[in-house]
């Protein structure tokens, strides 16, 4: 089965649909996204996917008064959540220039004042967050906008993900694999999961969401079956915020999604038969004929 997610579908024998993470590494910098989406759309992504919280609400109780460094100085970490986030003339400009590069373009709301936020934008599917699988009451609202829905597996248990699975539309459903070690170690990797999720939910489009450093991995969850790829993208990894380390620079990305098409193709139906190209050699090598 696949997802149609704007023009495009996500499924087997689809292109794996490649999304740009860039969550908050636009530092609330809407010329510092506009250059993110150019090296998506540049690379040949096909989405593009933000945050967007209501900070009162999805900042959990015990974190906004703690106090954080930031480059604008000292300041409590509800104010930091505040500070990163994107107005809706912001998200406007954003959206537009993602559609005018060719890219989709979503975001994984954090609470359910922003699932309206964004549907109001009228975007083309919904980003569930790992730390939001277990929100079902969220996940409800989201099912309802009847969006293509993309969930995200990291931090939770496979009763978790089953309760998350059972509330959502799966004809409208794509699942991703996922850690959510920031950045992944390969041990902590467990892309067999891939496979696994194939099999626990049978008709449900499977991706791989990586927070690894490099490219072997997200190459390798392609080979065990992924049809979408998620990856953070910075400008540069040394660059303030808690999610560059475990993204990729413009070039790494660029190889990625080079090297995925490329596995991509190699995949092939799994139907064994006698390629153009095998012809010639047949003439020449084979002695006995069957």
């Amino acid at each position: 089965m696949a997802v149609s997610i704007g023009s495009r579908r996500v499924g087997e024998r689809e292109p794996v649909y490649v999304i740009a993470e860039i969550g908050l590494n636009h530092n609330g910098s809407v010329d510092l996204a506009m250059e993110l989406i150019d090296v998506a759309a540049d690379s040949g992504a096909q989405a593009v996917k933000f945050q967007k919280r209501t900070p009162d609400i999805s900042t959990p109780e015990h974190m906004k008064s703690t106090l954080r460094e930031t480059p604008w100085g000292t300041m409590t970490y509800l104010d930091y959540r505040y500070r990163v986030e994107f107005s809706r003339e912001q998200y406007v400009e954003i959206g537009d220039y993602a559609t005018l590069r060719g890219l989709d373009w979503f975001a994984s709301p954090w609470d359910e004042p922003s699932v309206h936020f964004l549907e109001d934008l009228n975007v083309v599917a919904h980003k569930i967050a790992s730390a939001s699988v277990t929100d079902l009451e969220m996940l409800r609202t989201l099912s309802a906008t009847g969006k293509p829905i993309i969930l995200s597996t990291g931090m939770s248990t496979l009763e978790q993900i089953d309760r998350a699975v059972a509330v959502l539309d799966p004809e409208k459903l794509i699942i991703l694999h996922a850690t959510s070690t920031y950045p992944l170690p390969p041990e902590e990797a467990n892309i067999r999961m891939i496979p696994a999720l194939q099999l626990r939910y049978p008709g449900i489009p499977i991706g791989y969401s990586g927070h690894e450093r490099g490219l072997q991995i997200s190459i390798a969850a392609v080979a065990l079956g992924a049809v979408a790829v998620e990856r953070h993208i910075t400008l540069d990894r040394t660059m303030w915020g808690s999610d560059h380390a475990a993204s990729l620079e413009p070039q790494g990305f660029d190889h990625l999604i080079r090297d995925i098409r490329v596995v991509g193709e190699a995949m092939g139906d799994g139907i064994k038969r006698i390629y153009p190209g095998e012809l010639a050699p047949l003439s020449k090598l084979r002695r006995v004929d069957a």
